[in-house]
């Protein structure tokens, strides 16, 4: 059990579920219809089951990315990280690729049932959708690194965090609750894609050796360490700005900008990558950008109940 645990990642977990957490209390916060009846909105086993779904996924593709770079080799000694099950010998391939199926399986009911208690038996064409976009999602975690044509190693896994951990998982959550698309939602949603990306960028940064000796041309490979740094930056600095132009734009009180604190270790960590001359010494900047990120979902819905307790307020 150990092993499998360790296998999972733990430490990726609670960055997989921002986005859910900020879509969702954004549909509490932006009630569609009377301002009296908001709570209506949010639904308990809607939140449930995205948590779950969404774990699934993040879960499904640690296993199957445990197993496609176990299986290529390119997890081996040169490999900055800790080890992984496959690489180590403590999980075989055989019983990673039946936990894949297993993970799967169970990804997709959570999905299907999620979809169910958004829609019920109306909204067919909405169901569909998303159930198309669910098992995409499902194929899109297990084709990272899994297959000839995996495209982790083309360099399109930025790309598949941003859409699904950042913009599927923001908006989508927040459209099964409110059944409409909300432009002003983008911002937040792009703000949790690019530090999403981020995490990813470092563990690539932190691999890039590895990865250019064993044919994984991830984007740090292709472009470098020194402009890879500067990407970093880039993704980090944008998704905080993105965040602070949503409370601008939507008027926020003083009390509101509690998200500001989540900052600090932002800008402590860039600070960090920065004077980093030795690509090892990333590994703890993952879990440190991880943590952020899920702290600055939490604030900032903290911030947007602010939002709602004042229109209450307002409204009665």
């Amino acid at each position: 059990m150990k092993h499998w645990i360790q296998a999972a990642r733990l430490r990726t977990l609670p960055l997989s579920v921002s986005g859910i957490i900020v879509g969702s209390v954004y549909a509490l916060s932006h009630p569609t219809d009377d301002i009296e009846t908001p709570t209506e909105v949010f639904k308990w086993k809607l939140f449930a089951f995205a948590i779950l779904t969404t774990l699934g996924l993040q879960i499904l593709s640690n296993f199957a990315n445990d197993y496609g770079d176990g299986v290529k080799g390119t997890d081996n000694a040169d490999r900055v990280g800790p080890a992984r099950a496959i690489q180590s010998g403590v999980i075989s391939p055989a019983a990673m690729k039946n936990a894949i199926v297993i993970t799967s399986l169970l990804t997709l009911i959570s999905a299907i049932l999620l979809i169910y208690f958004a829609f019920g038996s109306s909204n067919f064409i909405y169901s569909i959708l998303f159930l198309v976009l669910g098992i995409l999602a499902i194929f899109s975690a297990i084709r990272y690194t899994v297959g000839n044509t995996a495209y982790g190693y083309r360099g399109y896994g930025d790309l598949f965090v941003f859409v699904f951990f950042g913009l599927v998982s923001t908006l989508g959550v927040n459209f099964l609750y409110s059944k409409q698309l909300d432009l002003m939602l983008f911002l937040p949603a792009m703000a949790i894609g690019f530090l999403s990306v981020g995490v990813l960028n470092l563990n690539n940064m932190r691999d890039e050796e590895s990865d250019r000796k064993s044919g994984k041309n991830t984007i740090v490979v292709k472009i470098g360490g020194a402009a890879a740094k500067k990407y970093h930056f880039f993704l980090v600095i944008t998704a905080m700005l993105l965040v602070l132009l949503y409370a601008i734009i939507d008027d926020f009180q003083f009390d509101q900008y509690l998200f500001l604190i989540a900052y600090f270790p932002l800008t402590k960590h860039l600070i960090r990558v920065y004077k980093n001359k030795e690509n090892k010494l990333l590994d703890p900047e993952l879990k440190k950008l991880a943590l952020s990120t899920f702290a600055l979902a939490v604030l900032f819905a903290l911030s947007m109940i602010f939002f709602f307790s004042d229109l209450i307020v307002n409204n009665s």
